[in-house]
């Protein structure tokens, strides 16, 4: 197998961008969701109690309830100075510039925080500080939606602790416990013995190791990994050859030559054999190592984003268009979360450096498993 394509995407929940080369780090492609956006809610329609917190009414926004942030792409800017930025466009209805284009902004993808106000924000249960980014940028996204809204940033060194069974040290835990029968483990627990961390260590071990595998605002871990032959199967289930938009499953590692369809269900980790380094981050004064391991540790369960259409910002009302319910046929495979469908694992950078990544690198799979995984993470399963 190979990789494909490589994704990442600053702000979440916005279109990603397609890269040809990645930066992987232990939290995921290099300023891969950094950036996430909020409502502010009025005070009187916060039907909580609130503790005098700006927090309190802020409400997280994304594509699964807020369908119009499928409008907005995002493309890579590369200035004189080699520092990053992005073009964020605008794609509906609103006041265009004065060249009669579609309304965009430039935003770096590493801003300083000096001057900028520190916020506690959540995501799925999963706490951290973000910092607001500067008003002429806020007031510019709400002039697209039409609210006040936040763009909050979450610099580097700063993560959310992962929950559930999702990182390598838990993934043979199910609803917080090991998953065992009559004091001896079953089934996919024992194909994952030879390369999960013992469970002997030290609560503040654990503790620290699950700061050190922290994330940024991707949902539930840094990576998903997805291949090209799952795609067209969910292409074949379309009318009149249509062909599925895989940057609506928001993969970061697209593969292609797996045996079947799905074959994914059943992976338990990889390895990336790197190519040529040629790619288009900084790479001075890094050391990489020859091969790349991921950890896969539980599938990823499907929402209805994957019916949004890009061109409106709204939901498909045909049939036709729908995908996610073409998946509930036959994908609702992992009982973590029986009713949603599966599509994609994700995945955990093994060791804590660097590496680059680029398309065409080759791909091995190293472990499989003998089921597919439960996913769970309190509150979403």
């Amino acid at each position: 197998m190979k990789v494909k394509e490589l994704y990442f995407y600053p702000i979440k929940s916005f279109r990603g961008i397609s890269i040809t080369s990645a930066l992987l780090t232990p939290q995921g492609i290099v300023r891969d969701r950094r950036f996430m956006l909020f409502k502010v809610n009025p005070s009187n329609d916060h039907s909580s109690e609130s503790n005098g917190k700006a927090s309190d009414r802020l409400e997280r926004m994304t594509v699964t309830y807020f369908p119009q942030m499928g409008l907005f792409t995002q493309d890579l800017l590369r200035s004189e100075n080699s520092s990053q930025n992005i073009c964020v466009t605008f794609h509906g209805v609103s006041e265009p510039d004065r060249a009669g284009r579609p309304r965009s902004i430039v935003i770096p993808l590493t801003p300083s925080t000096e001057r900028l106000q520190e916020i506690d924000v959540s995501l799925h249960g999963s706490p951290t500080t973000a910092f607001v980014m500067d008003d002429w940028m806020c007031n510019w996204f709400s002039k697209c939606f039409g609210w006040d809204t936040l763009l909050v940033y979450m610099p580097d060194g700063t993560t959310r602790p992962v929950l559930g069974n999702l990182l390598p040290s838990k993934a043979a835990m199910v609803d917080d416990k090991p998953a065992v029968a009559n004091g001896t483990a079953t089934g996919w627990f024992s194909t994952f013995t030879n390369f999960i961390p013992s469970y002997s260590a030290s609560a503040a071990q654990g503790q620290k190791e699950e700061e050190e595998e922290g994330i940024t605002f991707a949902d539930c871990a840094p990576y998903l990994v997805v291949t090209e032959e799952s795609l067209n199967d969910v292409s074949s289930r379309l009318p009149n050859g249509g062909k599925a938009d895989i940057t609506k499953f928001r993969p970061n590692i697209v593969l292609e030559g797996a045996s079947e369809a799905y074959e994914e269900d059943f992976w338990g980790g990889m390895s990336i054999l790197p190519s040529e380094r040629n790619g288009s981050f900084e790479q001075s004064g890094q050391d990489y190592q020859k091969t790349l391991d991921i950890s896969l540790t539980q599938n990823c369960l499907r929402c209805q984003s994957l019916d949004i259409d890009y061109n409106t910002g709204t939901f498909f009302k045909s049939d036709a268009d729908t995908v996610l319910k073409k998946l509930m046929r036959d994908r609702r495979v992992d009982m973590g979360k029986k009713w949603s469908p599966v599509f994609g694992r994700y995945g955990f950078l093994d060791g804590k450096d660097s590496c680059q990544v680029n398309v065409g690198d080759e791909v091995v799979i190293r472990k499989r498993n003998e089921e597919r995984t439960k996913f769970y993470w309190p509150g979403l399963a």
